[in-house]
């Protein structure tokens, strides 16, 4: 007597591969979403991160460092002879990047009147955009 093999045929095969497409085309632009929305948010943490740094340093050093020191600044101490209260270690272990792997961009003094800004461009690392390659700034964290 012969044993049967026992096995899938190709249409079941088939049938398990179309579930699984039409599963992965489902929650994969969900997850995909998550993690943009996630990065957003982090950005605007680092975001004010920096402004705590900032702030920080300004009260040691009674100024905010000028565009040209940058973010850096807040890492090591800027060849400044009036930077007399210079914390030892400086205000940030390291300077972080963006979610998107961008340094985040500092100006001093910002616009509309503010002390600075700091800037981060999205996902696309450009100026301006749309969604989630919009910039996210001091500004449209804390509009005026």
């Amino acid at each position: 007597m012969r044993s049967r093999q026992r096995g899938f045929t190709l249409i079941e095969i088939m049938v398990v591969v179309v579930i699984l497409a039409v599963l992965g085309a489902l929650v994969v632009p969900k997850i995909i979403e998550n993690v943009d929305k996630a990065r957003v948010t982090r950005a605007a943490a680092d975001i004010r991160a920096i402004q705590t740094a900032l702030d920080l340093y300004r009260l040691d050093n009674f100024k905010y460092p000028t565009t040209e020191q940058g973010l850096q600044a807040l890492v090591t101490q800027p060849v400044d002879p009036t930077l007399t209260n210079y914390r030892a270690g400086g205000y940030l272990p390291t300077l972080p990047q963006d979610p998107w792997n961008h340094p985040y961009v500092y100006v001093s003094p910002g616009a509309d009147g503010r002390d600075y800004d700091i800037i981060s461009y999205g996902r696309d690392g450009k100026p301006g955009g749309e969604g989630y390659d919009a910039d996210i700034s001091t500004s449209t964290l804390d509009p005026h």
